[in-house]
Formats: structure tokens, sequence, C-alpha cells
């Protein structure tokens, strides 16, 4: 991301967030390049923000063909008119309204599935953000974007009804922060997706965010056989099945995940518009912060849930299980 000073456009346009976070973290972002698989209500109000922060270029790959019922969720850049929407995929009508966010912002599709990019079509990008998407595919992606010789800024994100999760993988991130009046560089080492959901629940100490094991069960029964997001309340007792093997397995007592929080997952399916805008609005600044490479970035998961309106920040890592926050 190093390279060509801003130009006068782009200093004029910009100038308000330049006195914020300074012209190098503007630059940074204005030559960055970002890819977003899966567009759902949360993404769309991520999009929004790292375009209108001026990031270089945005990517979208959802290749879902628009329907009535996308109308009625949560994703804002889809507009109300069967004549614009029928017939295009969800990259493709949420590209369109991007561009006139920002036209400093170049703003593609790429059609394909996401799980069968190689390792160098990533390559190109310097943050990638999954969502709606399979395990298996999270997994995946996670892996080839840890094997290339760049760091590359890999994030997860879910929304379900009134909560949501954010999972970073920065690797071996290098950032400054002010410490008193002076400016301090830091290090962080991130795991990779599945290391972090592979620690042991045991290893855990008892103050886990619940949202954190109620989306390690949700995720593992649509693994089963399901599309992400195609559960409702009929699925119920599979889950909860479900979740009493998982903590017998795991020598985890039930309580640490309610059935009513569990029967919310699978419930509300659809995104919760001011919830998405919460986490949508956190991972924008998470992306920004990685990019810029100033201030503490979160490390290495984020959770929010809208009946209790906490905002919960869990390192959950092999080396160091009992560090949740």
């Amino acid at each position: 991301m190093d390279g060509e000073e801003l130009t006068e456009q782009e200093t004029a346009l910009y100038d308000r967030q330049i006195r914020v976070w300074g012209a190098d973290a503007q630059r940074r972002l204005s030559k960055s390049h970002i890819l977003v698989c899966g567009v759902k209500g949360t993404v769309a109000e991520f999009c929004k923000n790292i375009v209108l922060a001026g990031v270089g270029s945005l990517t979208l790959v959802d290749d879902r063909v628009v329907t009535d019922e996308a109308l009625f969720s949560s994703n804002f850049l889809i507009p109300p008119d069967e004549n614009v929407y029928r017939g295009k995929t969800l990259a493709e009508l949420c590209c369109d309204s991007l561009k006139d966010f920002n036209p400093m912002v170049r703003v593609s599709v790429e059609k394909g599935d996401v799980s069968g990019f190689d390792g160098e079509f990533f390559n190109k990008y310097d943050v990638v953000v999954v969502s709606c998407c399979s395990l298996v595919t999270k997994k995946s992606v996670n892996e080839k974007c840890r094997k290339l010789s760049k760091h590359i800024a890999f994030y997860t994100v879910d929304c379900r009804d009134s909560s949501g999760e954010i999972f970073v993988d920065l690797q071996d991130h290098i950032y400054s922060k002010k410490k008193l009046e002076e400016t301090v560089e830091c290090k962080l080492q991130y795991p990779s997706f599945e290391e972090a959901i592979s620690v042991p629940w045991r290893a855990l100490p008892r103050r886990v965010s619940k949202l954190y094991f109620a989306m390690r069960v949700i995720e593992k029964f649509e693994a089963e056989g399901r599309h992400p997001g195609d559960v409702s309340i009929a699925d119920l007792p599979d889950v909860l099945r479900l979740k009493k093997e998982l903590c017998e397995a795991n020598s985890l007592n039930e309580s640490h995940i309610p059935d009513a929080l569990l029967e919310r997952l699978v419930t509300g399916t659809r995104e919760f518009p001011p919830v998405c805008a919460v986490i949508g609005g956190i991972l924008g600044q998470e992306v920004i912060k990685a990019i810029s490479g100033k201030g503490d970035p979160l490390k290495n998961f984020f959770f929010f849930d809208a009946v209790d309106g906490k905002g919960i920040i869990e390192d959950i890592s092999i080396s160091n299980p009992k560090s949740g926050s």
C-alpha cells in the first residue's frame, strides 16, 4: 500500500478525515483493495462506511439473484423497484448503489464461488471479508490468505436477528498507538479462524460470551448439510440436541448456551437493521485501523447483542486461551 501521494482532489474530498487520522493513513486507505464475499445488511453497512472513507477499490462477490424477499431484508443498497433489481445479482445491484456514495472509489463485481478461487486470486487484495458462507469456506479462504507472502487482513461477519459476531485475523500485525505523549510501536499475533475455534471449550474462562458458543453450535449444525442461514424454528429440537452433544464432548455446562438464545438465532435469521449498523460500523472501523496501522485493533472476536446492548471483545487463542475480555 506504499506508493503515490494523495491527489489534490483526494486531499480536498477527505480533508476532514485527514484532520482526524492524518495524511499517511488516508494515503494507505486510498491505495488499499478490499474484497467482500457475501452481501447482506451488515456487509452493506460496512461497504458504505469504507467507500465513504475512501478506500482505493472494493470488489463484491455474491452471485445470488435478487428476489422479492431481499426487498424486506436490511440491505438498504437494494432499491425497492422491481424494474431495477429484476434479474440482477446482489453483488451487481449493490455495486451500482455503492458507486453513488463515492465516485472516487472503484467498485466492481467478481463472478464465481469464493470457495473455488485459488490463492493467487486473493493476492490482489489487502483485506478480505467473508459473510453468508459455510464453515468450510471460512476456514479455506482464511488459509489461502495466510499462505500468501503478503499479509492479508481477514474478517468474517455474521448477523442473525438482534445479535452478531466478527472474527479478525491480522496474522503478525504491527501498528502504532499513542502512549502518554509518545507514539509507540506494538505487535500482535493472531490465530487463524480454524485455530481459534479449535481451542477446547473447557480451556476458556467462564465469562466468555454465550454468543461465542451459540454461534459455534449454529455453525456446526449448518455444516451438516445446510446453507448458511437456512434454519428455522422447526430445526430447534435438532439444534438443542447438537448443543447437548457438544457440551458433553467439551465438558461444558449446558447453561453456558441458553436454549432461549439458540431459539432466537434459529428463528430470527433475518438481520435487525440497527444491529447491522452497529456491527457494520465496528467492522469498518477495524478495517480502517488495520489498513492505516494506527490504533489498537480488535483481537480476535467481537460480539454484540441488542437484547442487553453490550459489545464484547474476546481474545480466543491457542497460546492464551484464558485471556477473554
